[in-house]
């Protein structure tokens, strides 16, 4: 059962797992210390750090955007956390693998905002804010030993967000279900899926992040990327490869790891 922890303890929860992220030590998980609310205020003092470093919020991003994610964790909503400028890789850019604990990589689909979306947005004002549309990887890290954690451990840690790269951006298109996903290491499929994996389109989700954004009070700003979540489970990142993604009808995003250097 959980307990109520004070601001200080969600100060002292929040600056534990910034300082894991910043230098690739795990740490252990807080289990049932705390519930679902009290993460999402250690996710906010999270933001709040890295903002005082400089960074800029570029957008939001979603987890257990599988309904049978959802079943096995039971739990009925989809988790989000938040994504920052210091998060983003190009297009065909290099990542290094050095301080970071646990990375593996998840093939996606990212949304552009043309207008913001608040708390007070209806529906049909979300869906007509998202103006593009593109392939998309994102490379997770969970900040806790052995790959392990709760609900609300992996909610408090930033939904294990670590980097993430945009594809080609282009129009939305109404019918993203049923599309071909395939991740790739060295040209080799590493995992394959749909995009009907994405909660059976990955347009659904968005209704979703409405209900959360009313819930926990966030507005997204224009220009904001969303990621709707991962077409296939997450695969262990390798030094030295070339990961690609293809989704069908929207073209591929890539991502080089550095090789290792024991100088």
């Amino acid at each position: 059962m959980s307990t109520t922890l004070n601001e200080a303890q969600l100060e002292h929860a929040a600056a534990s797992l910034d300082s894991a992220q910043l230098t690739g030590q795990a740490i252990e998980q807080f289990g049932d210390s705390l519930d679902l609310d009290q993460a999402y205020s250690i996710q906010n003092e999270l933001l709040e750090l890295r903002r005082n470093r400089g960074e800029r919020t570029t957008g939001r991003k979603l987890g257990f955007t599988s309904e049978a994610k959802m079943a096995q964790m039971g739990v009925s909503e989809l988790i989000v956390g938040f994504l920052t400028d210091a998060m983003e890789i190009s297009d065909g850019g290099s990542l290094s693998l050095k301080g970071l604990v646990h990375p593996r990589v998840e093939p996606e689909i990212a949304f552009r905002l043309s207008t913001s979306i608040g708390p007070e947005s209806t529906e049909e004002q979300f869906l007509a804010a998202v103006e593009a549309v593109a392939p998309a990887l994102e490379v997770i890290d969970s900040r806790y030993q052995n790959f392990r954690f709760s609900l609300p451990d992996v909610v408090a840690d930033n939904t294990s967000a670590c980097r993430y790269v945009i594809g080609p951006w282009q129009p939305l298109t109404p019918k993203l279900a049923n599309r071909a996903v395939v991740l790739n290491f060295d040209g080799t499929p590493a995992a394959e899926g749909s995009t009907s994996d994405i909660l059976g389109d990955p347009l659904l989700t968005l209704p979703r992040l409405l209900a959360m954004s009313a819930k926990y009070g966030f507005t997204i700003p224009a220009g904001s990327v969303i990621l709707a979540g991962a077409a296939t489970a997450a695969v262990a990142l390798t030094p030295g490869a070339l990961v690609s993604a293809d989704v069908e009808g929207l073209g591929t995003v890539s991502l080089n790891v550095e090789a290792e250097n024991n100088d």
